[in-house]
């Protein structure tokens, strides 16, 4: 059995207050939609708990939940750092032009010269535009900007053509 596709939606920083709020940071756009997509896996220290129910409000400093098994400061605190992720299958499909970038990740770059540059490693953010990385014969930092540098991408056919100097 291959195990499902997962995203990773954000981060316990640490507790909130004493009654075993904690802080999260979210990395959905609004940050309350992370509640949206629930059950949630939770990842610590190489354990992971299947989370469902969590309660959640935005504050002006981000997202605080509430475990249900997380009842003090203490428990809180200790989940620092453990991450949360849901079934990929739980996202609402994105809207033309749009992509989640997990659903990026492993395709084949080529050039519109049909060039294999490699395949997406994974994408970041910028501030100015989200770039691919693309590992190949060697890494390759591609802006993620359609029509200019992205052409086309076929995920039936496991590809992103874009227009780019192999060379560069």
């Amino acid at each position: 059995m291959t195990q499902e596709r997962r995203i990773l939606l954000g981060r316990v920083l640490g507790a909130f207050g004493v009654r075993g709020e904690l802080k999260l940071h979210s990395f959905t756009d609004p940050v309350s939609t992370v509640m949206k997509y629930q059950p949630w896996t939770l990842i610590h220290n190489g354990v992971e708990r299947e989370l469902d129910k969590v309660r959640g409000r935005e504050t002006n400093k981000g997202m605080v939940v509430t475990f249900a098994d997380c009842s003090d400061r203490d428990a809180a605190e200790a989940l620092a750092g453990a991450e949360v992720w849901v079934a990929r299958r739980l996202l609402p499909p994105p809207k033309p032009g749009e992509y989640y970038w997990v659903d990026l990740e492993g395709l084949t770059v080529v050039t519109r010269e049909g060039v294999e540059l490699g395949k997406v490693a994974y994408l970041f953010e910028t501030g100015a535009n989200d770039v691919m990385a693309v590992a190949g014969d060697r890494e390759r930092l591609i802006p993620f900007i359609n029509e200019q540098y992205i052409l086309d991408v076929d995920f039936d056919a496991g590809r992103i053509t874009v227009d780019w100097d192999p060379d560069f």
